[in-house]
């Protein structure tokens, strides 16, 4: 039986998930799930994930949720495909750290300003709370820029990277609600290069959120 990926599409972290699949080739069926609809409120997926949110898996009877849970319980239950967490001890460590870090100092000041700027009206934004958080994701940036030390985040293609760019990816989304939020020219070169490689990538295009198109 296929696992089953509950998917909404523009979540960072359901699409972080999507990568990971695609990148160790692992069958799935992917249940895509309507913000809009209320589907995430249904009894049928609130029976998998208490919390409301995506994503979730369902594999061999395991109903999984949070997506960095996801992305570790891919790594050990499917070990014999590419890895999400490769390399030695120290290796795995550092990406680690960096998926922590991300869900911990870009996420937050991200889901701000997706609170600000998607979820309200044009006519209510707030100009200073949302430049604070606009400063705070974007300085969090700089630092992720000095992190990059070659092709990926940490060595090889793993979840840290496909933990940061949906992050990127969305932020940058927001850009095109409200031009003047100028996340893009505040991006460094070493990052936007990275995001091309991983826009490179033979599967990217199939995990697009489909409403950005």
């Amino acid at each position: 039986m296929a696992l089953c990926f509950y998917y909404g599409a523009g979540s960072p972290y359901a699409w972080r998930v999507w990568l990971a699949l695609e990148h160790k080739h692992l069958r799935y069926e992917l249940k895509a799930l309507s913000f809009d609809a209320g589907d995430l409120k249904k009894p049928e997926y609130t029976a998998i994930n208490p919390r409301q949110k995506v994503p979730a898996i369902v594999d061999d009877g395991l109903a999984l949720y949070e997506s960095a849970a996801i992305l570790e319980y891919l790594d050990e239950r499917y070990d014999e495909t590419p890895l999400l967490f490769p390399g030695d001890i120290r290796q795995r460590a550092l990406i680690r750290r960096m998926v922590r870090e991300a869900d911990q100092y870009l996420a937050n000041p991200l889901e701000e300003l997706v609170a600000n700027v998607l979820y309200t009206p044009k006519a209510e934004w707030q100009q200073e709370t949302i430049a604070r958080s606009r400063d705070a994701f974007t300085r969090e940036l700089g630092l992720w820029e000095t992190m990059i030390a070659g092709d990926t985040l940490a060595g090889e293609l793993s979840a840290a990277d496909f933990t940061l760019y949906p992050l990127i990816a969305l932020a940058l989304r927001i850009e095109k609600r409200k031009p003047d939020v100028e996340i893009g020219a505040r991006i460094g070169p070493r990052l936007a290069a990275w995001m091309k490689r991983v826009e490179a990538l033979s599967y990217f295009a199939r995990t697009w959120p489909a409403h950005w198109t």
